[in-house]
């Protein structure tokens, strides 16, 4: 087994970046992780093509340093929350987050039925470190992943290095959360045809089984409501995990009952469904509108703006996304994406720029691994209300997306911290 000692195999924390790269596993240790997540821990695809999507590496930080990104992210949290409870009731906003039409029809129902329970709340801040300090680039706030990669993958590397520990572990804080709410079946919702979702909610199934609880995997259009209690076939659920996003809600049939997901309905569901307002990359369009506090938000997140107010097609200062972007799929920046692409992106933030936002863009702080300089970001999981871990990736660009290599985040013991942050 190989060992990290901060002297002699961990990179001391650079004075730029307040974090680093350990050494890499050897061939072999490696091997039996990666075979561990393939066959224990339903980790179906750590490998695209003929590129690995996980590091054989950890990404290490101080104790300092997480504590300030735990602290960080639970005020974000905190100010997310509150700015949700408001949102809920002011539907004229709801147009400039870019919320959908037909789910304002189904939030607009919550005045009269009340909204569908909460049960879990679970967000993701993903932090990157830049010339100017940390920044977030979003809150994941609807159906955050990376549970097997921030929680499995993460102690499997960690046992490797007993000079470090984990951040935590989000898959197992979020299983005691849910575990406490059971008194029946739960109901674990995804796409088919998404491998991505379906290892997620494969993986949680499979920890929530490990704690005693029944959890049934299932698609939206499976579930049948009756008098707002969420059933699959004659089997009353007492909980749901909806792994699915909120804005495909509506290209599902009227029977499936998907508007109760979001009011009138009595089974409690994680996230709930007032989650997509924040989810939203045009929420920030909105707090100025707001008498709830947003000054974390204005600190870390660079200047969000609508596509109309920003000349982000001569000034290579701004990025643009789409209001309901995943896994950074269509973050989009002139001169690093192909000309295509570029084109087509700024064409629909001409048609579309409602769906859009422009970004101040900022520019992170590479840090050297064994296989080159990488860009990291450390996305911290808070789970009601409390920070849970850090799912970690990395990639050769500045953009983050779909195409990143996981990494486990590893924090240092009391006693070295060169923290930067």
């Amino acid at each position: 087994m190989i060992t990290a000692t901060h002297c002699s195999q961990c990179p001391r924390l650079s004075a730029e970046t307040p974090l680093s790269v350990g050494p890499a596993l050897s061939h072999e240790a490696f091997a039996a992780i990666r075979q561990s997540l393939l066959l224990d821990h339903c980790k179906w695809d750590p490998q695209v093509e003929d590129r690995s999507t996980l590091a054989p590496f950890p990404l290490i930080m101080s104790t300092t340093c997480w504590a300030r990104l735990a602290k960080d992210a639970e005020e974000l949290a905190a100010q997310t929350i509150r700015a949700e409870e408001y949102l809920l009731t002011t539907p004229h906003l709801w147009p400039i987050i870019g919320v959908p039409r037909k789910l304002r029809r189904a939030l607009a129902q919550v005045s009269r039925l009340g909204p569908t329970p909460a049960a879990v709340r679970v967000m993701r801040f993903d932090f990157h470190f830049t010339t100017t300090g940390w920044r977030i680039s979003e809150v994941n706030s609807d159906v955050p992943g990376g549970y097997c990669e921030s929680s499995s993958f993460t102690r499997l590397i960690a046992a490797h290095f007993p000079a470090l520990h984990t951040a935590g572990d989000p898959a197992q804080t979020w299983v005691d959360a849910m575990a406490r709410l059971r008194s029946g079946p739960i109901a674990l919702l995804c796409a088919p045809g998404f491998m991505e979702d379906q290892q997620v909610v494969s993986y949680l199934a499979q920890r929530l089984r490990v704690h005693g609880c029944d959890a049934i995997l299932s698609e939206p259009r499976q579930l049948r409501w009756h008098d707002g209690h969420a059933h699959l076939n004659d089997t009353r659920l007492s909980s749901i995990v909806r792994f699915y996003q909120a804005e495909w809600l509506t290209a599902l049939p009227r029977s499936s009952g998907w508007e109760n997901l979001l009011a009138g309905g009595r089974t409690p569901v994680t996230n709930a469904g007032t989650s997509l307002l924040t989810e939203s990359k045009r929420f920030p369009l909105t707090w100025d509108a707001l008498p709830t506090p947003t000054h974390h938000w204005r600190r870390l997140l660079p200047e969000t703006r609508d596509p109309r107010d920003t000349p982000w097609r001569s000034d290579d200062a701004w990025l643009l996304k789409t209001a309901y972007c995943n896994t950074g799929d269509t973050v989009t920046i002139r001169g690093l994406a192909p000309q295509r692409a570029w084109r087509a992106a700024a064409r629909s933030a001409r048609w579309f720029p409602s769906d859009w936002v422009a970004q101040r863009r900022f520019k992170t702080l590479a840090v050297d691994s064994p296989i080159g300089p990488l860009h990291p970001c450390v996305g911290v999981y808070v789970i009601d209300g409390r920070a849970a871990g850090a799912y970690g990736r990395l990639s050769p660009t500045p953009v983050i997306d779909y195409a990143a290599t996981d990494v486990a985040v590893l924090v240092e013991q009391e006693g070295n911290d060169d923290d930067q942050g």
